[in-house]
Formats: structure tokens, sequence, C-alpha cells
């Protein structure tokens, strides 16, 4: 039987620390990485100071567990893990961790960092009770203000969420970071561009999110970024997260500003200082505007009253219209189809990083073999090309003649990767079913590699579908 990718990256794994038994730094590095296959898969939440990292994480989870900060208002590297009940430990830097009091208190996570300064931690290690954070890990990351942080991202998470405003060369040197790693480099599948604050694109008018998908969807393509990352989706983390959010204490003010005359309502939001100002006509007292602004942004605000005066009058029905339209679905779906359904490539992935920084920090004459052997499965791992596929069909780099690129996208498991999802199987499958459905796929995809009215990118794409039915075939040998 063929091992699959992590299975082999756990069997090169358990190799090195039998050759580096004798090495107490190394088998030390090693095991946390054993460990680390079993364990849920770690996605980072990176950008600039005020890129809305926080917002987004709170956005993912539903709830208000980011940022953390200690005294002097430094945020803090923080992790959330998937746990029964609330539990927060510091990781000091040169102190082994130890337990700070958390709690859950009106839907918000509060902790007791008091006494500490943020260069004495390493990170703070928070289990939440989240259906998000089952079999996911998210780190909340400080602003980035330099390579080192790209540099231990890459080995401390297994994909990241890059969030940016518009693509500086702060931004794109960030993500090159995440590529130092010369393994990173033969596998960049790992990031995701999130435009966020989209609801601020074109000075916050109505039309804000359609126009940041539309800039989104043009950074797909963009020369800068192609190969630095697997999709580019454009976000409103504010918007998501008063969506998943709401009250109806809420819901009540909302309808009142709704309820306004249009004319009245255009003037009072000219500006926010004007919103939030005395002698504003609007049956709400400045407090609870200032809420609502603080909540909702101007932006959201006009979007929320359209849509109240359009029927969405329920917590839940207008809870739902703002999650879709603030990109939060597309971003949930994209981290499904990129992340948490490839975790085990993007976990061995990792493996396969760490065991590459062992063998080029403590080289030896007995690891040749070893680091042949790496430099082998990097090289051929068809999960990796699957991965980078995908990636290049849905943001244009590579087309297809329909109905060729949706097929392609499903069978290289682009809407799930078990075998039943990726032949276009909605229902439960017999072997034969399957059987015949691999076969004719095979030869389908057989010919477009050797059709030469296609190009030679589009030949290259199908020969990487190609590999994929051979696999799936491989698969059902015997079944």
């Amino acid at each position: 039987m063929t091992l699959g990718l992590a299975d082999r990256a756990h069997s090169m794994l358990r190799d090195a620390l039998d050759l580096y038994r004798d090495s107490p730094r190394a088998t030390n590095w090693l095991r946390r990485h054993v460990d680390r296959l079993g364990e849920p898969l770690r996605v980072a939440v990176a950008g600039q100071p005020e890129a809305g990292k926080s917002t987004l994480v709170n956005s993912l989870v539903g709830e208000e567990i980011a940022p953390l900060s200690v005294a002097e208002g430094s945020q803090v590297l923080a992790w959330y893990r998937g746990g029964a009940n609330p539990r927060a430990q510091v990781y000091p830097v040169q102190a082994p961790p130890r337990d700070v009091p958390a709690a859950r208190m009106g839907g918000r996570l509060h902790i007791d960092l008091e006494g500490w300064r943020s260069e004495q931690l390493d990170r703070v290690v928070v289990d939440w009770p989240s259906r998000t954070l089952r079999g996911l890990t998210l780190i909340d990351t400080p602003g980035i203000d330099s390579s080192e942080v790209g540099s231990r991202i890459s080995l401390d998470a297994d994909a990241v969420l890059y969030l940016m405003r518009q693509p500086h060369s702060t931004d794109v040197g960030f993500l090159q970071s995440l590529q130092d790693h010369p393994i990173a480099r033969e596998t960049p599948v790992n990031s995701i561009v999130v435009l966020s604050r989209a609801d601020e694109v074109g000075g916050g008018r109505i039309d804000a999110l359609t126009s940041a998908k539309r800039l989104a969807r043009r950074y797909r393509t963009d020369v800068g970024l192609t190969g630095l990352c697997q999709n580019a989706i454009a976000v409103s983390g504010l918007l998501a997260h008063a969506g998943r959010t709401l009250t109806d204490e809420e819901m009540v003010s909302l309808r009142v500003l709704a309820s306004a005359a249009r004319r009245e309502l255009e003037t009072a939001m000219v500006s926010a200082d004007r919103f939030v100002g005395d002698g504003v006509p609007l049956r709400l007292d400045s407090r609870t505007r200032l809420a609502l602004l603080e909540r909702f942004g101007m932006f959201g605000i006009r979007l929320v009253t359209t849509l109240i005066r359009q029927g969405f009058t329920t917590v839940d029905a207008l809870s739902a219209e703002l999650v879709v339209r603030s990109g939060l679905a597309e971003l949930r779906e994209s981290i499904r189809q990129c992340f948490t359904d490839r975790h085990d490539v993007l976990k061995a992935r990792s493996a396969l990083l760490a065991l590459e920084v062992v063998l080029r920090m403590e080289p030896r004459p007995a690891a040749r073999r070893l680091v042949s052997a790496l430099e082998a499965l990097v090289v051929s791992a068809h999960d990796f090309r699957e991965l980078r596929l995908l990636a290049a069909l849905h943001g244009g780099r590579t087309t297809l003649p329909d109905p060729l690129a949706d097929e392609a996208r499903r069978l290289v498991g682009g809407v799930g990767t078990e075998l039943p999802a990726r032949l276009g199987f909605e229902r439960a499958a017999s072997g034969h079913e399957l059987h015949d459905a691999v076969s004719d796929a095979l030869r389908r995809w057989q010919e477009q590699a050797e059709n030469h009215a296609l190009g030679t990118g589009q030949r290259r794409a199908a020969r990487v579908v190609v590999r994929s039915c051979e696999g799936m075939a491989a698969q059902l040998t015997g079944y």
C-alpha cells in the first residue's frame, strides 16, 4: 500500500529522531513536530498594525476573544484553540508555562494579564468553546515589523491569512518572507490574502463591498502576488463580526434609524461627528448612536438601514445577510477548500519544513540519505501540485474551456477531497460506479493532456488532473 504524504512525513521524522538521538536540541525539535502532526491545523492571522486581524478572528469565532493586550497596551501573540471551558496559559520567554485567570463574561473573553509585559511573553494560549475552533487553532499575531516575524510564522503556523488594504511593498515582502525556507519556496500553497476593511473602499459608499470584491479578483492575477497566495478575498471584518453577534437590543435601535425619513438620516450621516453629535433629528440618544457607530461603522449603518427597509427585519435574517455581504462566507469557504480539507497535506508540509531545518543546521554524513529522500518527496508530491492548480484555476492564472474547468476543479479536490466528491457523486456510490467514473475521467483527461488545441499551460494542468485520476484508480484497486 502506498503511504500518503502525511504518513511519509511522519516516517521521515521518526527516522530523523533515530539519527539525531545524540542531539538533545534536534530531538526536542523533532518530537514537537511529530506531536504536531496529530494536532489541529494552525492558521495564523497576520498583517500590518490596524489591518483588522483581531476583528477577523472575532468574526470567524463569532465572539469577542481578541485582541489580548498587556498593561502597556501592547498586543501579544495569542493562540486560540478549541476547549470545553475557557482556559488561558501564558508562555514566558524564559520560564515554564502557567495558568492565568480566564472567563467568559457577556460573550467576551476576559484574561488577567496584569503584571506581564509583552517582551516577557512568547505567547498566550487560550482554550475556548467554539465550533470554529474544534479542528482549527487560530493564531492572532501582533502587527508585522520585520521579516523575522514571517520566518517565525512560517514555522509556527500551517497556513496564513494575510490581511492588507492594498498590496504595498511591505505586504509583498512579508508574503515573500513566508517562503524564505527552501521547501516553502517549492510548495507555496498555504496563504490566502484578505483585502481587509473592505467597507472602507471608495470612501465607505453603499457599493464599497462590490468595489472591494472587484479589486480582490484583480489581485488574484496580480503579477506581484502570483505564487504568493492561494486566493484573494475582500472581507469587512467589522460587518461580519457585527452580523455574527447582532443583539435584539441593537436590532430595535437599527429599526428606529431605518424608520427615520431618508433625508434626515442622510443629513445626520454626512460625517461620523455629526451622526453622534447633539441636535441630530433622530429618535436615538447620542450614546446609542455612538455604540452603533463603533459596532457597524458608517458604511455598516447605511447598509443595515437599507436592508431593514428591504425586509430584513429580524435578527436572524439581518445577521445572515450581513455575514454573506461582508465576504465572511466566501472566506470561510476558501479556508475550507484551501486549508481544512487539506489539513493533512499542510501539516505534512510543516513537518517537512521542520525536518529540513534540522538537516541544514546539524549536517552529518549519515543524514545524506534522508536529505535526498526529503528533496525527492517535495518535488514529487502530487498533493502540492493539486493545491497549486486549484489556486491557478480560481485566480484565473490558468484557464480551461467550459466545462473542463469545473470538472478539473472537482477532480483535484476543489469541492471535497473524498472519492465520491471528486467524482461528482452527491450520494453513496457503489464500487462499480466509482470504477466507471474514474475510468471515464482518466480517459478524457489523458486526451486533453495530448490535445494540442490547448495551450502549454492548459496541457500541463490536464496532466495534473490525469495524475489525480490515476491516484483515485489506485485507491479503488481491490475495492
